[in-house]
């Protein structure tokens, strides 16, 4: 049954509408039908340095119905279309691999299945995001959820009231989708919001009270954020004017996952402006923390080789590149040869990155940009 459709599902049937009526029109022209899906690749995207983040260039690769190595790929663009335009008309979301068993059949009259495996589904369900310009959810699609928040901030969750700062030990789940039609912000006492890298830091802060202590938000995302909650996290930014810093491991990971909540990502390049937080802090860990916390040499992680060309990597991105003060961050990590995981602060004290650390570099405002 077809639901009353909100502003954002209405604008997202009708780009849907589009791409089926190139089809229409190609066939009665009786013409080869054809989409041009943008590039996803580091070679189609720049970082536009006035609105710091990265931004998906205009590159594109055609894709042919009548193009027999292109065929399959077609057809099954043309599938996920459909199958998120009949989750949009009735008003029902479902996971990627609902979408996948959804959409998965043999063909009539052949042996060929539609999608072979989910591996071949998730690439064309990326493909018709970027090619419609709208995020998964957009097409009432979720991911799994990874990721809790705690703090002073109420919520509506379709229509539901959430109190995040009594959610007890297990803090709210953020979900997959969280658009303005989802989720609402009510109430809000924060003065910014605090994200931790995994869940086992997250829960000391929690247990710790640090949120109420500091009149903050704490969110975490299970170590590299998923899409629901870089976007809350931006929301949050952006809507409710909330500072965003970044306690995540000295290691190239935990800058990679810096430079995604701050710059965005390569493969939702085309989105930043929805995801990204240019004025996101670095925190720490830091390099210099191991001989500044006075920490044990039983807490160093030896660099390894792939770390320590990732690290080469990370330096070289245009966004670090400028920045002396993080040129001096990489550079010290690969002069200690060694990495430290947030974790290792437990060594000093259960509490010790709750009460002493984490305040103490807030209060000095000693963080990176």
């Amino acid at each position: 049954m077809a639901t009353k459709l909100n502003a954002r599902d209405a604008k997202t049937i009708e780009r849907l509408q589009e791409l089926a009526d190139g089809v229409v029109k190609a066939a009665g022209r009786k013409t080869d039908p054809f989409v041009d899906v943008p590039t996803r690749s580091l070679s189609n995207v720049r970082y536009n340095k006035r609105r710091k983040y990265i931004e998906m260039g205009k590159n594109t690769n055609r894709r042919h119905l009548f193009n027999l190595s292109q065929a399959k790929t077609y057809m099954q663009t043309m599938l996920v279309a459909s199958g998120a335009t009949q989750l949009i008309e009735q008003g029902k979301t479902t996971s990627i691999r609902g979408l996948y068993y959804l959409l998965k059949h043999t063909i009539e009259g052949t042996k060929e299945e539609t999608f072979a495996d989910q591996g071949e589904c998730d690439p064309v369900i990326e493909d018709c995001e970027v090619l419609l310009g709208s995020l998964r959810e957009e097409l009432h699609l979720y991911a799994q959820k990874k990721g809790d928040m705690v703090g002073e901030i109420t919520l509506l969750d379709r229509g539901d009231e959430i109190d995040c700062s009594r959610m007890g030990s297990g803090g709210y789940g953020i979900p997959s989708i969280v658009e303005p039609e989802v989720i609402r912000f009510k109430r809000c006492a924060a003065e910014f919001i605090l994200h931790v890298e995994k869940d086992t830091v997250w829960q000391r802060f929690n247990e710790d009270k640090f949120w109420r202590k500091h009149k903050c938000i704490l969110t975490h995302g299970g170590g590299q954020p998923p899409r629901g909650v870089r976007r809350l996290l931006h929301r949050m930014h952006s809507e409710l004017k909330l500072p965003v810093y970044c306690l995540l491991d000295n290691d190239p990971w935990g800058y990679y996952i810096y430079s995604v909540i701050k710059q965005g990502s390569i493969n939702l390049a085309y989105e930043s402006e929805r995801m990204a937080i240019p004025e996101a802090k670095f925190l720490g860990l830091r390099s210099k923390d191991f001989r500044e916390c006075k920490l044990s040499d039983s807490v160093k992680i030896a660099l390894s080789e792939t770390d320590r060309k990732r690290a080469k990597q990370i330096a070289a991105y245009p966004w670090f590149v400028d920045k002396p003060k993080w040129q001096n961050e990489i550079k010290l990590m690969l002069e200690n040869g060694f990495k430290l995981e947030v974790e290792a602060l437990i060594s000093k004290d259960i509490s010790y990155v709750t009460e002493q650390y984490a305040p103490q570099r807030l209060k000095s405002k000693d963080w990176l940009d």
